[in-house]
This record gives C-alpha cells, sequence and structure tokens, in this order.
C-alpha cells in the first residue's frame, strides 16, 4: 500500500506475512466474501486520484519526514503514491495478475525512503496506515452498496492483512539493502577523502566538501598520528589497540603503518597533552607530526608524522617530532647521516665490540646528562672519574673534543643515526 503517515488511532497489525488471497475457498461464504472484495476493490480502483490526494495529504499533515519531499516535488509523490495505489489494490483483484508489480512497486518505495533518509519505523507504520485507509475504503464501499454484505469481508479481514503485512517485509528487505549500500558508498567516499587529504592529492575545490563529509573545519589546526606496529603473528589486528581520548576515528591504513588525523584547538602544549595522553601498548611504535594549518596541508602533516615514526626507537614508544628534531633531521637522509656515523664513529670499530659499547652507552649518558660526569656516572653505577677516563680515550680514538660544540653536536647526530638507522 502507498506509505502514509500513522494515524493517531493506530493502525491494526495482521499476523505474520503470508502470501495474497488464496485462489481455493473454504467455504460458500469465503467465496461470497472475495466476490464482495472484488467489488469494492473495482469502486477503489475507479476514484483512485481522490484516494491519492487524501494520503498525500495525509503525508504532508502528519509526517514531517515527507514534508520537505512534497514541497519540492508534490507531483512525483503523488504519482508515486497513486502508482502504489493501483497496483497493490488490483493486487485484491488479480492478484496472479499484479503480484510481481505490486512487489517491485515495494520494493522501490523501500529503496527511496532509505535514499532519503526516512527511518524505517516510519515507513512501516505508514504503510500500514495505508492498508488502513484502503480497508476502510473498502468497508464503507461495501457499506454503501449492501450493508449485509459488510460482515462478510470477516473472511477475508485476515487474507488482506496478511497481504499488507507481506509488502511491509518486503519494504524493510528493501530498505535495509539499499541502507547497506548508502552505507557502504559513504564510507567508500569518506575513505577515498580522507586517503586524498592525507596524500597530499586532494584538489582544492573538493576541500570544502570534504570538511562537510568529515565535521572538520576546512581552516583548522591539525597533525597526523603515524602508528607502526611491532611484527605481530597471524590473526592479529591490523591497527595496534591505542586509547587516544578527545579524537575521531579518521583512519588512513598505509603499507607501513596505519595514520589518523587529530584536529588541535590550538591552546599551547597541545601536542604534549596528546602524545602524554596516547596510550601506546608495549611494542608499538607512534609518531605525531607537527601542526599544520587547513586540511590542504594534511599531506605535510603525514609526512612529518612519517619523519616521527621513523625517529621512534625500534622498542616502541611515542615520539613527538617537536621534541626530537635532530633524531628527525637524522632519519630524514639516512645516507647522510650513515656517513656522519662511519665518519665520526668510525675509529670504535677497531675495538674489542664489549669495549666499543661501553665507550657508546657512555658516551650517550654523558650527553642525556648535559654533559655532567656526575650524573652520568650516576646512571651508570660508576664513578665520575671513570665516565671521565672513558670520554678521554674516545677523545684519544676519534680525534674529536667534547667540549668543542662542533664536535659534540656530530658525535650526538652520529649516535643518533648508529641507533635509529643500526650499524
Amino acid at each position: 500500500m502507498p506509505q502514509v503517515v500513522r494515524s493517531r488511532i493506530g493502525a491494526p497489525h495482521g499476523p505474520s506475512p503470508a502470501t495474497p488471497l488464496p485462489h481455493r475457498f473454504r467455504s460458500l461464504a469465503d467465496r461470497e466474501a472475495v466476490e464482495v472484495l472484488h467489488r469494492a476493490a473495482r469502486v477503489l480502483v475507479a476514484s483512485l486520484p481522490a484516494l491519492t490526494d487524501r494520503l498525500v495529504e495525509a503525508l504532508y499533515a502528519q509526517e514531517p519526514g515527507y514534508r520537505a519531499a512534497i514541497d519540492s516535488a508534490r507531483a512525483e509523490v503523488w504519482q508515486e503514491v497513486h502508482h502504489s495505489l493501483r497496483h497493490n489494490v488490483g493486487s485484491l483483484i488479480q492478484p496472479r495478475e499484479f503480484r510481481e508489480s505490486a512487489h517491485r512497486t515495494s520494493r522501490w518505495i523501500g529503496e527511496i525512503r532509505a535514499e532519503q533518509g526516512v527511518p524505517l519505523d516510519a515507513v512501516l507504520h505508514a504503510f500500514r496506515m495505508g492498508g488502513a485507509m484502503v480497508w476502510q475504503d473498502l468497508v464503507d464501499e461495501t457499506a454503501r452498496r449492501d450493508p449485509d454484505d459488510v460482515r462478510l469481508l470477516v473472511h477475508v479481514a485476515a487474507d488482506v492483512w496478511n497481504f499488507v503485512d507481506e509488502h511491509c517485509g518486503i519494504v524493510a528487505d528493501a530498505y535495509r539493502q539499499a541502507e547497506r549500500r548508502l552505507s557502504w558508498r559513504r564510507e567508500n567516499r569518506q575513505r577515498l577523502m580522507v586517503a586524498a587529504l592525507l596524500d597530499g592529492t586532494a584538489r582544492i575545490a573538493d576541500l570544502a566538501e570534504a570538511a562537510a563529509m568529515l565535521g572538520l573545519p576546512e581552516q583548522g589546526r591539525y597533525a597526523v598520528l603515524a602508528v607502526a606496529a611491532a611484527p605481530r603473528g597471524p590473526g592479529a589486528p591490523a591497527r595496534p589497540p591505542l586509547t587516544m581520548p578527545d579524537a575521531p576515528e579518521l583512519w588512513h591504513p598505509g603499507p607501513d603503518a596505519e595514520f589518523a588525523i587529530l584536529p588541535l584547538s590550538g591552546s599551547p602544549g597541545e601536542l604534549n597533552e596528546l602524545a602524554a595522553a596516547l596510550d601506546v601498548p608495549a611494542g608499538v611504535r607512534a609518531g605525531i607530526g607537527s601542526a599544520v594549518e587547513g586540511l590542504a596541508a594534511l599531506g605535510d602533516a603525514r609526512r612529518l608524522a612519517e619523519t616521527a615514526l621513523r625517529a621512534c626507537p625500534a622498542s616502541g614508544g611515542t615520539v613527538l617530532l617537536d621534541e626530537h628534531l635532530p633524531d628527525a633531521l637524522v632519519v630524514s637522509s639516512p645516507a647522510l647521516a650513515g656517513a656522519l656515523a662511519d665518519r665520526v664513529l668510525g675509529p670504535l670499530d677497531r675495538l674489542d665490540p664489549a669495549d666499543r659499547d661501553v665507550i657508546v652507552e657512555t658516551l650517550t649518558a654523558w650527553l642525556d646528562a648535559d654533559g655532567s660526569a656526575q650524573r652520568a656516572g650516576a646512571r651508570l653505577y660508576c664513578h665520575r672519574n671513570t665516565v671521565l677516563n672513558r670520554l678521554r680515550r674516545f677523545e684519544q680514538l676519534t680525534g674529536r673534543c667534547l667540549t668543542r660544540p662542533r664536535d659534540a653536536v656530530e658525535v650526538s647526530l652520529a649516535l643518533a643515526a648508529r641507533r635509529l638507522l643500526g650499524g
């Protein structure tokens, strides 16, 4: 039946879906009832335009979900209702001839309503109300012609409502299928849009649409999070589980990492707070790039996040690019960084590996302690003089002077290169 709104007096609910009126009747009363039904239905077919007008008015008056469609395309809605009435009322008279066309009409209505975003519950109740209005017209027409025949309609009432429920099932199935298709298209469109933004291939003309689709301001402030998990066994999830407060699930898969768009408010220290709040499981590496302005710059933000991820230790953790710029310089040019490491630390490779590792560990601890032998010794569980002796030995082997700023910078970068690039 044509979809109409739920009335203030609820539409009857028939039993479970069944086939249209049977062609073999159990009694003479059943046969007579069907003949009465057919006579009344033929009158309804002849007056379909008037019935269509009433249903369209009911839609407009009682269902806000349909009001916009009627305002913008009243003639199209009228034709849709009329088409549905013609096939469904015709099915009461000639089930075999109209069955398939009535089913197609109901499926079409379900698909259209899903595309328009009308709630399924409203569509199903509206469809039953359409059946109730048709049934009432059948009763009224029968009573007008011969009041005594009204009692015969009781014999076919269940069949009529089974017919209505059958079509409600068809509408619901078509609606859900259309909804799944629409959902897939929306999700796929969103995935493509996020990918284009992070790849830096989105067109300027598409940025407004992207902002509306993703619910993000076009000129907002953003950073990108890159996440790469440690090697996982079969069956492990593709994306490592993260706790990321107050951030949308706008993820994009890459061959070596997953990327997430992080909207920022622009408050001071926001990236540091976000990095501190990010709960990264053991063995997972994460990098957060520097902030950028606008959706158009998300391609740059992704590249910055990839740099931060490369600067993350193999053991895992979170690296905020703005706090690790020297390391970022090293991983951004691995060939030059490797050459620097070989030039500065190469002489140590002639030592016994254990001896070499002690000197490298001491250098690292001393630099981390801002050049304090006392604090470096406490960290290494040795006397400060032991630290100084090891540093002097390094200077003798390499010809470097750790009190010379340039040499200290080169040593620091060389150590970072060995740590991040291996070798």
